[in-house]
């Protein structure tokens, strides 16, 4: 059994904004910063084999900030990416909403094989990027480490709570998936427990949930 500390990166000024990120390499803000010095402190004293993280640097630079205070060293995983929303990508919800209204509809109730045009980058389907995300943890958790921390983004936690819980990839999601956040699971074969989640008892201020939260 691997016992797993998932995180997602610190605040970027994109999350504020409540910009569609994917691929898009965004840096932490100012306050992401300070949450990547306080999970650093939360996890300091912590013991764990090894540190994964996403190499988009908005994950980098905050894995980077715990990696310095636990003396270890950090292994990019590029699997642990965000998903790609093609042309969604920097965009703000309601100009989706006017420019690819048809689109937009198949984001928003959650069409798992959706394809929006081509931005950037290529965009993966929902079912494409669950995965693509579920393959490179559950890689991880298999390759013998007893405890290991891993810094990605909350599509990547998404997948992760919906593959413990059972929860269907096109229902509306009913938890939370916090920026700087401490989200532990057990995984262990075909087995992932959820042991703890959107733990953020460190941080002064609170965190930013995802934005795709069903009100």
């Amino acid at each position: 059994m691997t016992e797993l500390i998932l995180i997602r990166h610190g605040e970027t000024d994109w999350n504020v904004e409540k910009r569609l990120q994917g691929h898009h390499d965004i840096t932490l803000n100012a306050e992401g910063e300070r949450q990547a010095r306080a999970l650093a402190q939360r996890l300091k004293c912590e013991s764990f084999d090894a540190i994964y993280s996403s190499d988009l640097q908005r994950a980098y630079l905050t894995a980077q900030a715990i990696a310095t205070a636990c003396d270890k060293p950090i292994q990019k995983e590029a699997g642990l990416r965000e998903r790609c929303f093609g042309i969604f990508e920097g965009f703000l919800h309601p100009e989706l909403a006017q420019r690819y209204p048809d689109h937009y509809a198949a984001l928003q109730r959650r069409d798992v094989d959706a394809r929006y045009p081509r931005g950037e980058f290529e965009c993966e389907t929902l079912t494409e990027f669950n995965a693509r995300s579920l393959e490179c943890v559950a890689r991880i958790a298999a390759s013998g480490h007893r405890r290991a921390l891993l810094v990605t983004h909350g599509g990547v936690l998404d997948c992760v709570y919906r593959r413990a819980t059972g929860m269907a990839l096109n229902l509306p999601r009913s938890f939370e998936v916090l920026n700087a956040s401490l989200n532990h699971v057990t995984w262990e074969g075909d087995q992932v427990v959820i042991l703890k989640w959107a733990d953020i008892a460190h941080l002064a201020q609170g965190a930013l949930d995802e934005i795709d939260q069903a009100q």
